[in-house]
């Protein structure tokens, strides 16, 4: 439901002490009133902690109200007082929680953390007693079993039929003791979720390698070096370097050290988290979280979670996702052995007398790249200024689309390093607000995403513009350096600056529908924003040295268009690995009665997955599907690689990769009106026919 919907993406705020409680009182409380800011955008510094658990109880009561209002309706039911009434209906919870649920993930304190463990209770029961109202989907249903008799349009029709199927998929055709316990079910799956995820970023924060000796920083370029000093120093351990595993700070040790040993601890860290048998010890609540979605599946009548999941995606079941994740295996795993095999042979000649392990292999990945194509991250890296490669995603999207990006001084932020700006259309009306997040702090999940502080709205006639959010883990800049990316976070900003577009353009007069696509759709948007960042006419307007302002040259360019395809095997066999972990663990139908880690390595022993790799995502730290966002759907990013590969061949095929007409294909079938219809029918209203996997192979040297 669109309800569920927000919580996926959203986000929260402010960071004021939970003490100030005088302040809750509703004249003072900033949810209930309009924020009359620049473009209503929330004003952080005007919202407390200490407003939230009133705002969310108000917010409920309110939506309780309306939902009595369409039940209590004398009326027969119709279009507008049933369906549009519940499509409008929620807008302050929706208010309270896009704000909160955005800095509950990027700039959390443990105020907000224990109002998260206060709300997601009575939270879950709120949805639980609207989904399962016996009143309310006896309403919906007469109005969805008359829909071609009462002359609505398209739209209103697949409105009626996208309620009808979700109170339908919540359990509403469930009779009554069954759907006591599916309420049960729900809470209890909502908290073990909450904990997982807390567990997590304890375990994150927790861990820290400290060095103290400057011969074990051999190898590491002067950057890493300088970046591991500041973090000593931000937590009064000067003179000393600190390493996390925050991929900015990992990555570029892994791949540079020449302390072996070393580089197996931080990356124990890493993989480890969540597993170290202490109180955040995620093994038996990741164990519980799959029972409890199994006890669903079958109070569902479906044979496996993975299958009610599914469902609704553009696979439509398991099988097809096995069988299209198989196929991609076969191709990749073989690669994958020849890079481990090429890299042992490295170790060899230097004399190593050792087997390469999953913490060696980004340190002789860095090196077979410089020994086969020349070229070196760190010849990259002062290419690759942050502000730049802002500069080059917004340069691409005016080229494509006409729209301009304004920086906004007088915009409230809930974190000092947070920029944002208006986003105008090619007439110069408003399009939205784009708030952009990058660097890790201990507040902040790990990871990127893109979230909304206010979807996109059909109110009294006219359009209300979104507020979008991007939030990343980036590297940090230094005293003497500004933040420099590697080329992966490149693509990432790139990535989710596709969903924010996504967020921007999407229109529809109604919330349910509009912009909604299936899961494994969502990444089209996104990924396909990345093939521009690796372009060499972009690369030359984007990617110029942070000191001399020189841009790339050239030679580098075909350094880096050569080196593509070079360690694909790799990142596709761990990016698999973690998709068929998920997938295997989603397709149980019976209880797991095993440990998790044992689990998890039977699953890679079955597909033969090779010691020197991990799955990308271990259970114990798989945040993905620790909620119901991406459960039985990591797969997604690869299933939309298929259609973004494609999409982006039809830009590469017409000569102009800038192509207007195409463009605006894109934008209005892809991502302005992509709720309108199925997703493989709105593909094809841009495409004029279906995917082909071809040019996702060929990208990634699979064929």
């Amino acid at each position: 439901m669109k309800k569920f919907i927000y919580l996926l993406l959203c986000g929260s705020v402010a960071l004021s002490s939970c003490n100030n409680t005088k302040k809750t009182a509703d004249s003072e409380n900033p949810f209930f009133s309009d924020y009359k800011t620049a473009f209503e955008t929330p004003d952080f510094s005007k919202i407390h902690n200490s407003h939230y658990m009133p705002a969310f109880k108000q917010a409920m009561k309110e939506h309780n109200e309306e939902i009595n209002k369409i039940i209590e309706n004398n009326e027969e039911p119709s279009f507008e007082n049933t369906i549009l009434a519940y499509d409008k209906s929620g807008k302050l919870l929706s208010k309270v929680s896009r704000v909160f649920y955005t800095l509950k993930s990027a700039h959390s304190n443990d105020s907000i953390k224990a109002i998260a463990k206060e709300i997601t209770p009575i939270s879950t029961k709120h949805w639980n007693n609207i989904s399962l109202n016996p009143k309310l989907f006896n309403r919906i249903k007469m109005v969805y079993d008359k829909r071609n008799e009462l002359k609505l349009d398209a739209q209103q029709v697949r409105l009626v039929e996208k309620y009808y199927k979700d109170f339908e998929r919540s359990g509403a055709n469930l009779p009554a003791d069954k759907k006591e316990k599916l309420k049960k079910l729900n809470e209890e799956r909502a908290m073990v979720s909450l904990q997982l995820g807390d567990n997590l970023l304890k375990e994150t924060n927790d861990f820290k390698m400290i060095l103290s000796k400057k011969e074990e920083l051999a190898g590491l370029p002067k950057s890493v070096i300088d970046a591991a000093a500041e973090t000593a120093k931000s937590l009064n351990m000067d003179g000393k370097w600190v390493f996390t595993t925050q991929k900015p700070s990992m990555i570029p040790f892994l791949q540079f050290s020449e302390n072996r040993e070393l580089r197996k601890k931080l990356y124990s860290g890493y993989f480890m988290r969540g597993n170290n048998n202490n109180e955040n010890d995620n093994k038996k609540l990741f164990q519980k979280l799959v029972n409890l979605r199994i006890e669903k599946a079958k109070l569902m009548g479906y044979n496996t979670y993975a299958e009610y999941i599914i469902e609704k995606n553009m696979a439509k079941t398991p099988e097809n996702v096995m069988k299209f994740l198989n196929n991609l295996w076969e191709s990749a795993l073989p690669v994958a052995k020849k890079e481990a095999k090429e890299m042992q042979n490295m170790i060899n000649k230097e004399g190593g007398k050792f087997k390469l392990a999953s913490w060696d292999w980004w340190y002789y990945a860095e090196k077979l790249r410089k020994a086969k194509y020349d070229l070196d991250e760190n010849e990259l890296k002062p290419y690759f200024k942050l502000s730049n490669v802002r500069d080059g995603m917004f340069y691409v999207a005016n080229k494509l689309y006409g729209i301009s990006f304004e920086k906004r001084n007088d915009i409230s932020v809930y974190h000092k390093d947070v920029e944002t700006f208006e986003v105008k259309d090619k007439d110069g009306s408003h399009l939205g607000i784009l708030y952009l997040d990058y660097h890790p702090r201990a507040s902040k999940r790990g990871g990127a995403w893109c979230g909304r502080l206010r979807s996109t709205a059909f109110e009294n006639g006219k359009h209300v513009a979104p507020l979008v959010t991007i939030t990343c883990n980036f590297t940090k800049p230094t005293k003497d350096t500004p933040s420099l990316l590697t080329f992966d976070e490149t693509t990432t900003l790139f990535h989710e600056f596709g969903h924010a577009l996504h967020g921007l353009f999407t229109r529809g007069k109604y919330s349910r529908t509009a912009g909604s696509v299936p899961r494994d759709y969502v990444e089209l948007p996104s990924q396909i924003m990345e093939n521009w960042a690796a372009q060499p006419e972009i690369l030359k307007v984007y990617a110029k040295h942070y000191k001399t302002g020189e841009v790339i040259p050239q030679e580098l360019i075909n350094k880096l268009e050569k080196s593509s395809k070079f360690n694909q095997g790799f990142a596709t066999v761990e990016y698999l690995a973690a998709s068929l972990l998920d997938m295997t663990y989603h397709s149980l139908t019976n209880k797991l009665d095993k440990d998790v880690v044992k689990f998890e390595k039977e699953t890679m022993d079955k597909y033969g997955l090779i010691n020197e790799i991990w799955p990308r995502y271990r259970t114990t730290y798989f945040n993905h599907i620790f909620g119901e966002g991406y459960v039985a759907g990591y797969y997604v990013y690869i299933w939309a690689g298929v259609l973004d590969a494609d999409a982006f061949n039809a830009f590469k095929e017409s000569g102009d990769l800038f192509n207007p007409e195409l463009a605006a294909k894109f934008r209005k079938h892809c991502l302005s009106e992509c709720g309108d219809d199925e997703g493989m029918v709105q593909y094809k209203k841009f495409r004029g026919q279906e995917p082909s996997i071809d040019p996702l192979l060929k990208r990634r040297g699979l064929k």
